[in-house]
């Protein structure tokens, strides 16, 4: 396989790993979850439960044909990584998301039979670290892209986007509907894949630009905040759930604005003609 296909493949696997993540969020908060008559892996249509009965059963039907596209999809890029190319690392983040991907499938049926907060967080949780993985592989296998006008530009993507996400958290200014929180999920998971990025390119480029290593510390971080706050923000229930996702989502912030701060302290002798 060469290079610009296996390319072309991890960063098909990243964006329908995205795209599964919002279908899913969209199935559990329109309450397609529920319908299927729990009857999982089959629904509750014709030949034998093979297929959807309405449009709610469809929804949740559809998922879970992502979900299993997805699953080869994960399959083939992990194959891919393993024969063609050699750094441990995107071998290591590919691996990680395939073998996290059996166990999210059976969480995915806990939230359908259970419906209980354990099944309901830890599938949540283990489709951002599969997303998270299969993110930062891609990222290593393209250090090409990396510099610091990306990562400066990246980073005020990140800081752009909090007023849309602000807008659309939950208990704010905006109904919580099943499609709001598809876009709000959207917004969210992108900031996280944008902050990830920045780590990764920090990190790429910090054996040239020492003071990267601040902003790659800072973007970590970040990424970690932010997936705890998409986290709370499925059960701001609370006045103190409440607080609490607000103040991950501040402190996202203050890290990215800092984050840019770093960046801008960094001269043009200091960065090298590599990260311009």
């Amino acid at each position: 396989m060469s290079r610009s296909r296996l390319r072309g493949l991890l960063l098909s696997t990243a964006v329908l790993t995205y795209l599964l993540l919002l279908i899913g969020i969209y199935t559990a908060a329109s309450g397609a979850g529920l319908t299927c008559a729990g009857r999982w892996p089959l629904c509750d249509g014709a030949v034998f439960g093979l297929f959807p009965a309405n449009w709610p059963s469809f929804i949740e039907w559809f998922h879970r044909l992502i979900a299993m596209i997805a699953g080869f999809v994960v399959i083939g890029a992990t194959y891919g990584t393993w024969r063609w190319q050699d750094d441990r690392r995107i071998k290591l983040a590919m691996t990680t998301a395939l073998v996290l991907y059996p166990l999210q499938a059976l969480l995915g049926a806990g939230t359908v039979l259970d419906y209980s907060l354990f099944y309901l967080t830890a599938h949540f949780l283990t489709a951002i670290v599969i997303f998270g993985s299969i993110t930062v592989a891609t990222l290593w296998y393209l250090p090409e892209v990396a510099s610091l006008a990306r990562i400066r530009y990246a980073l005020f993507v990140v800081v752009g986007l909090f007023p849309v996400l602000i807008a659309l958290s939950p208990g704010t200014l905006v109904a919580h509907t099943a499609a709001v929180q598809a876009i709000y999920y959207a917004v969210g998971l992108a900031m996280f894949a944008t902050l990830l990025a920045v780590a990764i390119w920090s990190s790429l480029l910090g054996s040239t630009i020492p003071r990267l290593v601040r902003v790659r510390l800072l973007a970590g971080v970040g990424s970690a905040f932010l997936a705890a706050q998409l986290l709370l923000g499925r059960y701001v229930y609370t006045d103190l759930i409440q607080l609490l996702d607000t103040t991950a989502m501040a402190t996202v912030f203050v890290i990215a604005v800092a984050a840019v701060w770093l960046t801008y302290r960094i001269g043009p002798a200091t960065a090298g003609p590599q990260a311009q």
